[in-house]
């Protein structure tokens, strides 16, 4: 296999509440354009594009690419739940170590609408048939709850009866995650709140209540990749490297245990960690920064044994030790997470990079981790496939 490939240049569009958003495609081009801008590379020097989205129609991606250039090349449209972003990343790193293309642009966007997330289809089976299957099997189904929190307010209820983690401690991840936001200001939600907010908030399933769901959001964000030979060629020695990276999908111990812990991705998220360290050769212990894919309180708490940031059983005194912020061990979500950034489905992975490469590259501003030279990010989507990647400097 060729040498790692790097990420040359980086660029978002500010995150807005549904309905508040430019159209896609507006979004879409703009993130483009200003990834290229970082990266000092035109778009005529890119040669194959991989663009991500959910919601959306059949050749989006060209809708928001053409008005950069009517180049001709690949443009592949990407759709795989709400690690879609990171799953065109995945494929454009892949295009560029296979020797295939030496530039290759990674783009996501979505614009959502308000409102829980619905299938528009009623006459074919929904995508999470096995897990739903598992679901109705190991805790039933309430008719008044949104279908994703109950995935995750049911793998919240398991955690807590399994290592006694209180209430408040779910709370005090939408408390860290505000103060994070404040620093940024691409993030949707930066006024603070507390742990008594929090938990009066609305009841919406198991342990959860309103403050503790991430809203549906618009948005688009973007990375360009590049071979570490087009990177020495032309002088690009702030590009980043991704050092590790694997994608998951579902396998038999998602859903053969009855546990709704395994079933939202806590296996998937543990086997492509192991894999994405071990092809950059480190270990858990040694992240400096860390974009984890927390769409539900619960799903933050079971991401940080699952990602190896603390052991098993241990995510309650990792919160309450502060081992999750500035100060502590390792910084988790300074964007703000979906939780207060927001998440726009096809953005999110790509707006999670862009967040690490600020970092490693010392240009994170207020929210900047210190020294910071190794990172990760983490994209989970039921369905379902994940997607962890680390990024050294």
């Amino acid at each position: 296999m060729k040498d790692k490939a790097r990420i040359a240049g980086v660029g978002m569009v500010p995150f807005t509440k549904a309905g508040r958003s430019p159209a896609y495609d507006a979004m879409g081009a703009e993130a483009a354009r200003l990834a290229l801008a970082d990266a000092g590379i035109a778009y005529s020097q890119v040669q194959q594009a991989y663009v991500g989205f959910v919601i959306g129609d059949t050749t989006s991606g060209q809708q928001a690419l053409y008005p950069l250039g009517m180049s001709g090349i690949p443009i592949v449209n990407v759709n795989n739940a709400c690690s879609t972003g990171s799953t065109a990343l995945f494929l454009a790193r892949q295009a560029v170590e296979s020797g295939t293309a030496d530039v290759v642009l990674a783009l996501g966007f979505e614009q959502m609408l308000a409102g829980a997330l619905a299938s528009p289809y009623n006459d074919r089976p929904g995508v999470n048939g096995m897990l739903n299957d598992m679901v109705a099997r190991t805790i039933g189904w309430d008719a008044k709850a949104p279908l994703a929190a109950q995935y995750f307010g049911g793998a919240g209820r398991e955690y807590q009866q399994r290592y006694g983690i209180a209430d408040s401690t779910f709370a005090m991840i939408s408390v860290k995650s505000r103060r994070h936001a404040a620093r940024n200001p691409m993030a949707v939600f930066r006024e603070p709140t507390t742990v008594d907010e929090v938990l009066a908030s609305p009841h919406i399933f198991g342990t959860l209540t309103r403050l503790q769901c991430c809203p549906p959001t618009c948005g688009a964000a973007a990375a360009l990749v590049v071979s570490a030979d087009f990177a020495k060629r032309h002088g690009l020695t702030r590009s980043v490297e991704i050092a590790g990276q694997a994608l998951t999908t579902d396998a038999a111990a998602s859903f053969e245990a009855g546990s709704m812990i395994a079933g939202v991705g806590a296996d998937m998220t543990r086997r492509a960690a192991l894999q994405a360290y071990a092809q950059a050769g480190v270990g858990a212990d040694e992240l400096d920064v860390v974009e984890l894919h927390d769409c539900f309180t619960p799903n933050e708490i079971i991401s940080y044994e699952a990602l190896g940031l603390c052991p098993e059983g241990g995510a309650e005194k990792f919160v309450l030790d502060g081992d999750n912020t500035y100060g502590g061990k390792v910084v988790t979500n300074p964007s703000g997470g979906l939780l207060s950034k927001g998440h726009p489905l096809g953005a999110t992975g790509l707006a999670q990079t862009a967040e690490i490469v600020w970092h490693l590259r010392g240009d994170a501003g207020e929210r900047q981790v210190d020294g910071a030279r190794l990172g990760l990010q983490h994209n989970v989507g039921l369905g379902g496939a994940c997607v962890v990647t680390v990024f050294a400097r």
